[in-house]
């Protein structure tokens, strides 16, 4: 199985690798792995308690995940220093570049599992076996990160889930039009219009299979979307 790695950016766009050293291979891959996805609402202003929360934004996924680096030289006899190993990781992942002004942005990949693209937020050492000098061996690593996308690309996925953007949708088994128009517009009562886009004469009952136009549609004050 591949081994965790970590790769530095100088750039938000992920397609420019950081100057050398920008990548950390694990020695050991993580046991477990920590993706968290939230979602934020606003505070109920309104007085009731069973009012309805009114949704904020999603916020950034975060990973975290702990590595093991030991040095012994029983997992890698070519990588038996732990200060080597500590400093290779904090350049890729932490140290501030003259450059760009800021750490990297890095990607975090393990085979089909994940490929997360971030920044880091903490990292912290964990000092666990050593020699009897009293030098460090192995060293457990706690690795925080938080995603990041860059403003133009999320301007553009915003933009493809728009509603003032024309879709195709697939329509399946049991979808109506009511149903289509709530998904895309929010708003059920355009499933008139949206009849009209397609010239549809008979929909009440849609085949599956479908392909429907979804333009962008605005209310004008009446009942239905026009």
């Amino acid at each position: 199985m591949a081994n965790l790695t970590i790769t530095g950016y100088s750039d938000e766009k992920f397609s420019s690798k950081a100057p050398a050293p920008n990548q950390y291979v694990a020695m050991l891959n993580p046991s477990s792995i920590d993706l968290g996805r939230s979602v934020e609402y606003s505070e109920n202003s309104s007085g009731t308690s069973a009012a309805a929360p009114k949704f904020k934004q999603l916020p950034s996924e975060t990973l975290s995940f702990e590595l093991t680096i030991d040095c012994t030289g029983v997992v890698d006899d070519t990588r038996v220093d732990l200060k080597t190993e500590l400093e290779t990781l904090s350049a890729v992942v932490r140290d501030y570049k003259s450059d760009t002004h800021r750490p990297n942005y890095v990607t975090v990949v393990w085979g089909d599992t994940l490929n997360f693209k971030g920044v880091l937020t903490n990292m912290s050492v964990n000092y666990t076996f050593f020699k009897p000098n009293g030098g460090a061996l192995r060293a457990k690593v706690k690795l925080d990160f938080r995603s990041y996308i860059d403003a133009s690309t999320l301007a553009k996925q915003q933009n493809q889930q728009s509603p003032d953007v024309t879709h195709h949708v697939l329509v399946r088994e049991g979808d109506s039009l009511p149903l289509i128009a709530q998904t895309i517009y929010r708003r059920p009562d355009f499933f008139v219009a949206l009849a009209k886009a397609n010239r549809l004469d008979k929909f009440r009952h849609l085949a599956g299979g479908t392909i429907l136009l979804t333009p962008p549609l605005k209310s004008t004050g009446g009942k239905h979307g026009r």
